[in-house]
């Protein structure tokens, strides 16, 4: 229906936030759903080729999918990631927000926020330029980086107790520019 609809482009990867983002599917996460089980409903007259992500889907189902060309892939998420992929916008404000100090905002937003925290609560905002631990203070991961010393594209091997890093330049060039 949603595709018949054309509330979801076939061209592209269907996941749950393309599904939650047509308006016609609703996920409740705090009413413990977990994402999307794939119906048969209209399977014989489905037609579409896709690439589909689902939580659960039966067999007839999967090969439906399959017998036009396309693919599925069944997966689970934890309640946050599904409070994430059901509503990206809402779940990133907090962290591109400069009052809640997220690792998205902008800096200079984060600065006048300090400040008017400062103000209201009744302190004098410290000097971090001046302060002894600013090398400290002052350091911050980027977007993509999930560990501090770990850069995007590093692969950690826990066996061998070694962290492999790209040697392709094609492959440094990537994590630098992106």
């Amino acid at each position: 229906m949603m595709i018949d609809l054309g509330r979801i482009d076939t061209s592209q990867p269907i996941d749950l936030t393309t599904l939650c983002n047509t308006k016609i599917y609703f996920l409740e996460p705090f009413l413990q759903h977990f994402g999307v089980q794939l119906t048969d409903e209209g399977i014989d007259s489905f037609t579409a080729k896709v690439n589909i992500e689902v939580q659960h889907a039966k067999e007839h189902v999967i090969a439906a999918i399959e017998r036009n060309g396309g693919v599925i892939t069944t997966a689970f998420y934890d309640m946050e990631s599904v409070m994430a992929l059901a509503d990206p916008e809402k779940f990133f404000m907090s962290y591109s927000d400069a009052a809640s100090r997220g690792y998205l905002a902008d800096p200079e937003e984060v600065a006048k926020q300090r400040l008017l925290w400062a103000q209201k609560y009744g302190y004098e905002l410290p000097d971090l330029a001046n302060d002894p631990d600013f090398a400290m203070l002052s350091i911050r991961k980027e977007p993509r980086q999930v560990f501090y010393g770990l850069e995007p594209g590093w692969v950690v091997n826990l066996r061998d107790k070694v962290i492999l890093k790209p040697l392709d330049p094609d492959h440094q060039a990537y994590y630098v520019n992106n």
